[in-house]
Parts: structure tokens; sequence; C-alpha cells
């Protein structure tokens, strides 16, 4: 498997991917599918990743700013998403490993992400990668329905932002 930059090429297995994770329940409260350029404008450009092997997308990683303000520049949320059949094959933890760096290489001392407190496959490779459970949210919005509880996960560098 190698990682590489996720670019437009390869938009229709990260869509798929995206569309079968937001499927589980577990992956976040959107049900809106972007198409490219909604999904290219609101993720930062050099913090996309794509898990590959034999020319297949297994997975991606990507960032988005979490405001526009100056003031938080260095922050970013983070998105990760693997392939139906190919969870728990340690996928996850790689391509999070791999964004960490390339967020620190770009400048970020903050990653955050809000995790609904079932996926404890996503808790667990967040920890794994440095981040640690900073709050939870109860009944934070509704899912098809359902009061949905959050927890808040940060990371915060150790080589960017001190």
């Amino acid at each position: 498997m190698n990682i590489e930059k996720l670019t437009e090429k390869y938009w229709p297995e990260v869509k798929a991917i995206y569309v079968s994770g937001v499927a589980t329940g577990n992956a976040n409260f959107s049900h809106n599918i972007p198409d490219w350029d909604a999904w290219d404008k609101t993720h930062v450009k050099n913090c996309r990743l794509a898990a590959i092997e034999n020319g297949r997308v297994l997975g991606w990683a990507a960032l988005t700013a979490i405001s526009d303000h100056c003031v938080f520049a260095g922050v970013a949320e983070v998105s990760v998403y693997i392939a139906d059949g190919f969870r728990g094959k340690g996928i996850g933890k790689k391509l999070l490993s791999e964004l960490v760096k390339l967020s620190e290489e770009n400048d970020l001392w903050t990653l955050e992400s809000r995790v609904f407190t079932e996926n404890l496959a996503s808790i667990k490779i967040h920890e794994e990668n440095g981040f640690r459970i900073v709050g939870s949210r109860e009944r934070i919005g509704q899912l098809n329905g359902v009061w949905r509880d959050t927890l808040l996960l940060e990371r915060r560098s150790v080589k960017v932002g001190i």
C-alpha cells in the first residue's frame, strides 16, 4: 500500500468511500454528497492523502480549515474514511499518521476531530496518533431523527506553534 497525494483523478473512488462511510451512520451528520469542485474548495490543498493498493483507493484522509479568521490559520479538522471491506486493517491509522506529518510540514499546530461516541475505531486511531479527548457534546445534533453525542479530539503539535 502506498500513501499518495489525493488528486481529482481519485475522486470517483474517494466519493464512493465517503458515501459508504456516511451510510454507516457513524461518520458525520451530513447527507450531502459533494461534487469534486465543492469538496476541493473546502479541503486544505496540501493536506489530502489517499491509500492506494494495486491502483485502487482503499481510504483517504484530508483536512478542512475550521475558520477563515487568521488567528485560526494553523487549526484544521480531520476527515478519515476507509473503504468498506478494508476497515480494521490499519489503513486509517497509517493515513492519519501521514496526515499529522503533512499538517506539521504545512505549519498547522492543532488538529481536531469530532467523532460519534459509538465510533470506537476512529477514537482509537486518533488516540494512537497523539490525539486526546478534550470534551464531549451530548445531544449535539440529530441524525435520521436520533440525537447523537460526539467527542472532540485534539492534537497539538510539538513542532509547530510552540
